[in-house]
């Protein structure tokens, strides 16, 4: 069984840099692994989860056209702890088709709100400002892995035809 993986080097793609979250469009002849941010020059993948915080949101599910899956989690909490590891490896596998990112719910007060987490660890895929996809709990490496080929099947067919379809996501609440 083949699974849907996004296109790492499709024309115009436009990619948040974890680093700095300046938006970099990408060539179709571009290496999108190899890639690097034209505004701070820091490479556009790292193979791990970037820290995701209010500030830091839009960039990387209004304006950029990766799937983010976002892990919500807190420092006390023992399944966080026991799932990072499959989480950041799974990052490194699924670069550049998807996007990790990892929230800490007891920093980020007003995402776990927005998300109205009640349960850590929770994931959610995010696509084209959407939330495709969420479960809740730890999980082990296959049982994650085909958690996202699943959301990721769910995002086919799903590319922007008009910015009108952007501006009007169909979950939106106020950004934080």
């Amino acid at each position: 069984m083949t699974h849907p993986m996004p296109h790492p080097d499709r024309a115009g793609r436009a990619i948040a840099c974890p680093a700095c979250d300046a938006v970099t469009t990408l060539a179709a002849a571009e290496d999108a692994k190899a890639a690097r941010c034209a505004a701070c020059g820091g490479p556009l993948f790292t193979g791990r989860p970037m820290a995701l915080t209010a500030a830091r949101f839009n960039a990387h599910t209004g304006q950029s056209d990766l799937p983010l899956v976002i892990d919500f989690w807190a420092d006390w909490c023992g399944p966080c702890k026991s799932m990072a590891p499959v989480f950041e490896a799974l990052a490194a596998e699924f670069e550049p088709h998807v996007r990790f990112a990892k929230v800490d719910t007891d920093a980020e007060r007003e995402l776990a709100e927005y998300f109205r987490i009640s349960t850590i660890p929770t994931l959610s895929f995010i696509h084209e400002h959407r939330e495709v996809a969420r479960v809740a709990g730890a999980m082990f490496a296959g049982d994650l892995r085909r958690w996202l080929y699943d959301a990721l099947s769910q995002t086919e067919g799903t590319a922007r035809d008009t910015e009108e379809d952007t501006a009007s996501p169909a979950h939106e609440p106020e950004t934080p």
